[in-house]
């Protein structure tokens, strides 16, 4: 007796035994998922950094800790600390030693136990 396939709505018959996923297809996909996921970067404008800048001064005169929200592409990206130097010709600030580029800051806050004045 012979096995006999029946062609489904949208089924592909004649290789619907065979599928099998080449790991080249599934780092592709993979690849594919994390570009849906991709954040576009906002751009900050005059509002934004009048808002921005009084955190930015006070970290750096009063020495109080803030918390920056920067921009990836990828995941959430904060940085908590005090920032010690601004650089206006590189745009660029440092928070505990390391470099950040002004461009990728989203939004600052006080950290907690913070007040303002």
């Amino acid at each position: 007796m012979s096995k006999t396939k029946k062609r489904m709505a949208g089924g592909n018959w004649m290789w619907e035994d065979s599928r099998m996923r080449l790991p080249e297809h599934e780092h592709g996909h993979n690849r594919h998922q994390q570009e849906l996921k991709l954040r576009e970067q906002k751009v900050t404008g005059e509002p934004q950094w009048s808002e921005i800048a009084p955190f930015f001064s006070g970290s750096l005169h009063e020495h109080r800790e803030i918390r920056i929200k920067l921009f990836d592409a990828l995941e959430e990206l904060s940085v908590i600390g005090i920032v010690e130097r601004i650089d206006p010709w590189e745009s660029r600030f440092m928070v505990n030693g390391d470099w950040f580029r002004i461009a990728d800051v989203e939004a600052a806050e006080w950290e907690a136990g913070e007040r303002p004045d």
